[in-house]
């Protein structure tokens, strides 16, 4: 977090936008169905994703991304969420979690070794946290990570890992030594896909992001080498998640509040075209009402998300990145909900833009830290600071 100059001006930004919304809403909105009937992202799409940059769009220049800043990012987040989130999850940790555990915690040698294949698509990252016992608070986690001579062996399994059943590479978080009550004993290590003992299991069958796939994933004996360890150190693994995950929650704030711009919207043109008794749904009272609750709702979640941003990345407040996914992510759970009832019977329809996006909006309130957690963090935050010492 600094206040430094973003590597991309003002006047560049805008025009990276510009070309990205024209590129979702012209190719990939037209095509929404075929993702979700099919399940998968067509290989045009995602070569055509990869020439904009976009599998880079955080990464910084040097290694061959966009560079886009955190405030420039939810912007772009915005964007992706009002079409098929799953090409949002096919960029996303490559951009976000995996990505910027190397860009902001990997040695030299390692971020030459993968950051410019990463930013260029041709490696995809994923971010293998996530067990069955430890999911929002990585603390819990049980992964482990032994030492063999100068070598790591690797053990444990991950579950709901996006991107895995097409990642090259896993940033991994394992637990190399017991707790303290200063330090949680968590290392992060770079394991390519192709690694032996490297299992991962069928593609998991899910309520929606149809596209947009994960797996569990197996570590058995998995040898490593001690330049995977990322950073060079132990020390560094916990603070890479808290970081990453801090910077997926602006990400995920602002997907939501794309989201929730795309249900107001379908549901502003059924209402003002869809007939009851004669007449155009949208002139009777309580429809409008549920639009209006829509478009605040909406307005609310732009502001907060883009005030949140500038507070954690200028402001270093640590616990916007919890408040903005709270809000915005229920927000879009509600706005979701309402589209549906404003389409009535037919927005229960597999292929009505609602539906699906009732479906995918679930989501949002589980990663990243589900409400629940950003709840206490945000409490335990405010108590902490009015207690006196």
């Amino acid at each position: 977090m600094s206040a430094h100059e973003p590597e991309v001006s003002g006047e560049d930004f805008a025009e990276i936008l510009a070309t990205t919304r024209d590129f979702l809403h012209s190719k990939v909105l037209p095509r929404e169905r075929e993702i979700m009937t099919e399940d998968r992202i067509p290989d045009d799409l995602r070569a055509a994703v990869a020439d904009l940059g976009l599998f880079g769009f955080a990464i910084p220049q040097r290694w061959g991304g966009l560079g886009l800043d955190g405030l420039q990012e939810v912007e772009v987040a915005m964007e992706l969420g009002y079409t098929s989130i799953a090409v949002r999850s096919m960029i996303g940790t490559n951009n976000g979690i995996a990505g910027q555990v190397l860009v902001n915690y990997g040695t030299d040698e390692q971020r030459e070794q993968w950051l410019e294949r990463i930013a260029a698509g041709d490696v995809v990252a994923s971010f293998a946290l996530t067990e069955p016992g430890a999911g929002s608070n990585p603390a819990g986690l049980r992964t482990r990570a032994v030492r063999d001579g100068e070598d790591w062996v690797l053990d444990g399994t991950k579950r709901f890992i996006t991107n895995a059943p097409v990642a090259d590479l896993f940033v991994t978080f394992a637990r190399t030594r017991e707790a303290t009550p200063g330090d949680p004993g968590i290392a992060v290590f770079l394991v390519p896909a192709a690694t032996p003992g490297v299992e991962v299991g069928p593609k998991d069958g899910k309520m929606g992001q149809e596209g947009a796939w994960t797996a569990d994933v197996t570590f058995t004996g998995v040898r490593l080498p001690a330049a995977a360890l990322v950073g060079g150190s132990e020390e560094v693994g916990y603070r890479a998640a808290m970081a990453s995950l801090a910077r997926g929650r602006l990400h995920i704030a602002a997907l939501g509040v794309g989201l929730a711009r795309r249900a107001l919207d379908e549901s502003v043109a059924y209402a003002a075209t869809a007939t009851q008794g004669g007449q155009p749904i949208g002139s009777f009272q309580l429809v409008q009402a549920h639009l209006a609750d829509m478009h605040t709702g909406v307005q609310a979640g732009q502001a907060l998300v883009r005030d949140c941003a500038r507070r954690y990345w200028l402001d270093g407040d640590r616990t916007a990145p919890s408040v903005a996914k709270l809000f915005c992510t229920e927000m879009a759970g509600r706005v979701a909900d309402l589209g549906v009832q404003v389409h009535g019977g037919s927005g229960y329809m597999r292929g009505v833009a609602v539906e699906r996006i009732y479906r995918d909006v679930r989501l949002l309130r589980l990663y990243e830290g589900t409400s629940e957690i950003q709840r206490l963090i945000i409490g335990g935050a405010l108590v902490k600071g009015a207690t006196p010492r």
